[in-house]
């Protein structure tokens, strides 16, 4: 490996555009295109100083910060174009989080790699509208906060309340939200308004471990813990009123809810058998690959196709989960407000996955290529008039939720022409760590956390009090940075703000 100091690694780091910097090849070994990331002042400060500490005498081979994981990627079989950071870019397993990388899936040395998709597969936001105002909820707040606890379990070893039998876990990686809808736990709109409409249909639950099934089958309809989280949410800005009309949302003060959550132990078991079954596949192929984390396998292979089909299926819990909290919040309101879901106008405004590979068709050169899209900690953000996003929002382009920090803000946002140029149409999915959780836990207090989100009238249920302190807002880059640099780029446009008033965590 070979080993420069920092001038001589910011000789490879140009920047092209008030948000924007190309990493050249050669940044590290064998990068078939080269790389982007985009950060504003703030955020290339923090990137710069990852690079910088990393280059310390000392540090080889401790972790690697997220210029060159970009690198690396930028290094695999098959990619195109080039390998992109957003601005909520850090360091992941494998593929930086907030990384997206396009494979030719015409090139018969393309890979599919979990590192692309990350261990929580289908990890994803889900909003829902109310037509209830802040005024409504104020008074009966701390009620209804403990309500959607109650109703919605949560944390590490938290087990679901929706009846699932053996039988019924396959039919759901299968069907997706159609179980959902067939079971009776959404309304048949929810399904017109999420991504794949809920239902990845290359899913083979038999591509699947009997481990991995035994994983899921208690925790179909649970929070989870980590960075997970359910928040009633207030609407705070309005930047475009058209698009938001569009989603349902008529005035400052609106009440939504906001749904964090993926395929939890599910997903982790399926990357995890995954990437075992690649290790050997590589050596087998003959892939070399700059990182071991970067294992994958060519899309072709009998590995590669096993992955897909694998990962679609836990995909497809990811949605049933969030349906079944979707559902479970639904009731939750209804109990407090005394009147039914649909009289409250509890409506799924979107729903997005920020941990997925999908097939998807994109100009490359000036031509038409079928890609498969790495999204790790990315969202896709299509533009108007794309044909894979719903009648409703056509004209407005794709509706793409960032969520927040706990207690901070959280964005909709809408998908650009340049976003679909420039990125494949894909932007930020969130803040993005800036401390470990472990850094977290040593340099912040819960007790100050509390007292702060207190302080701000937030309502905050946790099922432990460590998870406060890795989740506390210091711990994450600003949202607003990360949001405003995807809009000064171009790649999505800011549509809406929301601010939390009551949180529920694992």
């Amino acid at each position: 490996m070979v080993v420069r100091s920092y001038n001589e690694e910011l000789q490879y780091l140009e920047k092209i555009g008030p948000v924007s910097w190309r990493i050249k090849k050669g940044f590290q070994p064998n990068m078939n295109v080269e790389g982007i990331f985009y950060v504003n002042k703030v955020l290339e400060k923090l990137m710069l100083d990852e690079l910088r500490n990393a280059c310390r005498p000392g540090m080889v081979g401790g972790f690697l910060p997220g210029v060159k994981q970009i690198a690396n990627v930028a290094a695999l079989p098959g990619i195109v174009y080039r390998s992109i950071g957003l601005p909520d870019i850090h360091a992941g397993y494998g593929f930086a989080i907030g990384n997206m990388a396009a494979f030719d899936m015409n090139d018969p040395k393309a890979i599919i790699s979990p590192g692309g998709v990350g261990f929580d597969i289908n990890c994803g936001v889900r909003l829902l509208r109310t037509n209830l105002s802040e005024k409504d909820v104020l008074p009966v707040k701390e009620q209804l906060a403990q309500s959607l606890f109650d109703h919605i379990p949560v944390g590490v070893g938290s087990k679901g309340i929706i009846p699932m039998t053996a039988r019924d876990m396959e039919e759901a990686l299968e069907m997706g939200m159609d179980w959902s809808l067939r079971e009776g736990y959404v309304w048949s709109e929810d399904k017109e308004h999420c991504e794949e409409y809920g239902r990845m249909l290359n899913a083979d639950p038999s591509k699947v471990s009997m481990k991995a099934k035994k994983r899921g089958l208690p925790q179909l309809g649970t929070l989870g813990a980590g960075n997970h989280y359910a928040e009633i949410q207030v609407v705070d800005e309005i930047y475009d009123k058209w698009a938001a009309s569009k989603m349902g949302i008529e005035f400052k003060g609106q009440i939504c809810v906001m749904i964090h959550s993926g395929s939890r132990g599910f997903g982790h078991q399926v990357a995890t058998d995954a990437l075992l079954a690649m290790e050997k596949a590589m050596k087998r192929d003959q892939i070399d690959v700059n990182d071991r984390q970067l294992a994958c396998a060519r899309i072709t292979s009998v590995e590669g196709q096993d992955y897909l089909k694998g990962m679609a299926a836990a995909a497809n819990f990811a949605w049933v989960n969030r349906s079944s909290m979707t559902f479970l919040s639904r009731q939750a309101f209804a109990k407090q407000f005394n009147m039914a879901p649909d009289d409250l106008d509890m409506h799924v405004i979107y729903d997005v996955s920020h941990n997925i590979a999908k097939i998807e068709e994109h100009m490359v050169d000036g031509k038409p290529k079928t890609l498969l899209m790495h999204r790790k900690g990315s969202t896709r953000a299509f533009p108007p008039h794309h044909p894979l996003i719903p009648v409703d929002y056509q004209l407005t382009g794709q509706p793409v939720l960032i969520g927040g920090t706990m207690g901070t803000c959280s964005y909709v946002l809408t998908g650009t022409e340049t976003g679909m140029k420039e990125t494949f149409g894909t932007t930020c999915h969130g803040a993005g760590r800036a401390l470990s959780r472990a850094k977290s836990r040593r340099n912040i207090d819960y007790t100050d956390v509390l007292a702060a989100l207190e302080q701000q009238g937030i309502s905050i249920r946790v099922a432990s009090p460590k998870l406060v302190m890795e989740e506390a807002p210091e711990s994450y880059k600003n949202v607003t940075d990360v949001v405003d640099t995807c809009h000064a780029a171009g790649i999505s446009s800011k549509a809406i703000k929301l601010r939390p008033i009551a949180v529920i965590k694992g």
